[in-house]
């Protein structure tokens, strides 16, 4: 469980200039390499196979002594690498959960002190919908799949590097980043990219974390979870999923209540059968 973490509005950190990308091929991070040298960042990109840009890097997280030599240098880290689906245990074990644990150690070794993992809404998956208040990002984990379990296990990971060794994270729950939603349900777990650029950015420039969990999703009138952690980081979303609610309502129709999807965070990872996105 995440304690509770007092973030102040007050500007005075340094903002970081290079940023260790990882997972740097994958989808978020093809939207954060467009976005983020706007805001200032030179990219380091990090990755199974290479990634065009002007510092690739080919390294897997499960080598600790390549993941090591990969942050050298740079002033703090956004770690999007690892398994994005579910997988068998095993692979997710290697890669999400030992590779992230050596992302930690490269840290810590290499006196890095920021942070931002991408968690997922899949750390909470069996928290119910129904209430009608938004969910908070203080919740217990409910992993709702083993992919779920080693996005706990991180936040968990930078909780303790956070108390014992001073390295700061901010862990974000990503709802369903992509450049437009692609499903009714997207109308309420929506991230738009510029978006997310924008909460990465606070992530990286607010003072005094600790280790901070936040929602990750856009300013969606249809939302599920509240924003108030990641506002408190400085992040003000200017998008909503709105626009498209009546064309997906035509293509769709409305949720089933009875449906995983209406029914918990993780929607359909719930299943047993959960080898899918959203």
């Amino acid at each position: 469980m995440t304690r509770p973490r007092t973030v102040t509005q007050s500007r005075t950190v340094t903002q970081p200039r290079t940023l260790l990308l990882t997972g740097a091929a994958g989808g978020v991070a093809a939207f954060l390499r467009e976005s983020l040298p706007g805001y200032g960042y030179r990219l380091r990109l990090a990755d199974l196979k290479p990634v065009e840009g002007a510092e690739s890097l080919v390294f897997d997280l499960r080598d600790a002594e390549a993941v090591r030599a990969a942050v050298r240098g740079v002033d703090a880290v956004v770690h999007l690498g690892g398994i994005s689906l579910e997988d068998t245990f095993e692979a997710v074990l290697e890669a999400n959960i030992r590779g992230t644990y050596h992302l930690y150690e490269a840290v810590r070794q290499e006196g890095i002190r920021r942070v931002v993992f991408a968690g997922s809404n899949h750390a909470v998956g069996y928290v119910p919908l129904a209430g009608g208040e938004p969910i908070g990002s203080g919740i217990p984990a409910r992993p709702d799949t083993y992919y779920g379990l080693s996005k706990a296990f991180g936040e968990n990971l930078a909780s303790l590097y956070a108390d014992k060794y001073g390295v700061e994270t901010v862990s974000i729950r990503i709802g369903s980043c992509f450049a437009e939603p692609r499903t009714v349900r997207m109308l309420s777990t929506w991230l738009s990219p510029a978006d997310c650029a924008r909460l990465v950015h606070a992530a990286l420039t607010a003072p005094g974390v600790g280790h901070t969990v936040v929602n990750g999703i856009s300013a969606n009138t249809r939302a599920w979870w509240d924003l108030g952690a990641a506002r408190a980081l400085g992040y003000v979303p200017q998008d909503d999923a709105e626009p498209y609610a009546e064309a997906l309502l035509a293509a769709h129709g409305p949720l089933d209540h009875h449906h995983p999807d209406a029914r918990f965070v993780g929607g359909s990872f719930t299943r047993t059968d959960p080898h899918r996105s959203e």
